[in-house]
């Protein structure tokens, strides 16, 4: 019987161990994100406390992202990786103890998170990056599936549940140990990847599903860094889809992080329970959605099938701030999120297929840094507008906006033709090159 092909990764030994590695990493985060929380408000701080000690950890993210695409372009993949998990391990259990002993204080809960926000931006480069070194290009959009379909659900969901439970039955401190103990046994896992990786990416002798290894010279940080942007520049179809996700970032999360909850409030009549739950149908669109996309082959066009779904997805948006229904309300998030799954799924299949290999940890650090740069500045301007501007005008603006913009986007970069030029749905013993610009 063969295997399913949302489950045909896990034939692979390395992307089982790796798989494991990261669900229970990202397991450990949702409870991190809980038990951070708590532990803030048992040493008696408040929302300015919460915030500062959350902005640290955004700060090493944004800060430090750029340099980790550099990195998973130069070092071995697989033991940065590694260094990663260990890192978040040793502050994470620094914190515990500190905690579990008394002696904890608000600062060192700041200089973890700083810690932990630079781990994760050296992490999910050299995780994209890794993907096709293990994987053939057959698979990768059923393993982007999984990690779509797994990262709402660990992330979102069953971690900050654990955690709240921790919290309420014993203390953050205890909580705090349960991320520990998650970052122990992702540590222990990772050390099962095989050899595979430990080659520098780009050296001699190094099998690319991108194109043939090459030698790479010693180069600077900054010319490495130039070249992933001259890259993506050169690019049309890569360039468009990062222009269409700064647009989106900056017209889509404030309205849906500062404004719905007064959505909630003002024209639903609930409160954050039913905030809570409308975050977590939307989490479920985006993981049902994800584990579907990855149970089929990629589509044919595929370049019109994300640009359409992200667009497409975004316009019950527009119609948010006039419902007064909680299950239409719901079902507009639950489409976002779907829609958003299938598109994300793509997206990252078609990095690691499309994206030369000894690039591709830079432009996933392109892509993840042009989405956070703007996100405090979508949420920063939230506020402030809906000060002088109603409320469903902003989220019929937002959701106009990004279908609008998506249409721009395959007409400029001239995308159905591209993905007609660049097929990607021969057979499973073909390998693609690098695209040309």
């Amino acid at each position: 019987m063969p295997t399913p092909r949302a489950l045909r990764p896990f034939v692979h030994r390395e992307y089982r161990v790796l798989i494991a590695a990261l669900a229970v990493s990202i397991f450990g985060s949702g409870m991190w994100a809980v038990g951070m929380v708590y532990q803030v408000i048992h040493l008696g701080g408040g929302p300015l406390e919460l915030s500062l000690v959350a902005t640290a950890g955004s700060v090493g993210l944004v800060a430090f992202v750029l340099a980790g695409g550099i990195a998973a372009d130069r070092v071995p993949q697989r033991l940065l990786i590694i260094a990663v998990e260990g890192t978040n391990l040793a502050v994470i259990a620094a914190i515990s103890g500190l905690a579990l002993a008394g002696w904890l204080q608000l600062w060192h809960l700041a200089v973890g998170a700083f810690v932990l926000g630079v781990g994760a931006a050296f992490f999910f480069p050299a995780y994209s990056a890794i993907l096709p070194r293990i994987l053939p290009p057959e698979d990768l959009l059923a393993a982007n599936g999984m990690e779509g379909t797994l990262r709402p659900i660990l992330q979102q969901a069953a971690g900050p549940a654990v955690a709240g439970i921790l919290v309420a039955a014993l203390s953050p401190s205890h909580a705090v140990t349960g991320v520990a103990a998650c970052h122990l046994l992702a540590f222990i896992i990772l050390n099962f990847l095989g050899q595979h990786a430990l080659d520098a990416p780009g050296t001699a002798g190094t099998a690319s599903t991108s194109g043939p290894a090459v030698e790479r010279a010693k180069t600077s940080f900054f010319q490495d860094l130039r070249e992933g942007v001259s890259y993506t520049a050169r690019t049309p179809w890569l360039l468009w889809t990062l222009l269409w996700a700064c647009i989106s970032v900056l017209f889509l999360i404030g309205p849906i992080e500062v404004l719905m909850p007064f959505v909630v409030r003002d024209q639903l009549g609930g409160d954050s329970r039913m905030f809570g739950f409308l975050l977590a149908v939307m989490g479920v669109g985006g993981a049902a959605a994800s584990l579907a996309t990855a149970s089929f082959a990629l589509p044919r066009r595929y370049l019109t099938v994300m640009m359409v779904s992200w667009g497409a997805g975004s316009l019950p948006l527009a119609a948010v701030g006039i419902m007064d229904s909680f299950w239409m309300v719901a079902a507009a998030l639950f489409i976002f999120g779907a829609t958003g799954g299938i598109g994300m799924v793509i997206w990252g299949t078609l990095l690691q297929r499309r994206v030369p290999a000894h690039l591709l940890g830079r432009v996933s650090s392109l892509d993840f840094f042009v989405s956070l740069a703007l996100m405090p500045v979508s949420m920063a301007l939230a506020g402030p507008a809906a000060a002088v501007v109603p409320t469903w005008v902003i989220f019929l603006v937002a959701g106009g906006v990004c279908p609008v913009m998506a249409v721009v986007a395959l007409v400029v970069a001239r995308m159905p033709a591209d993905e007609l030029a660049h097929p990607l749905d021969r057979s499973a013993g073909d390998r693609e090159t690098a695209d040309s610009p």
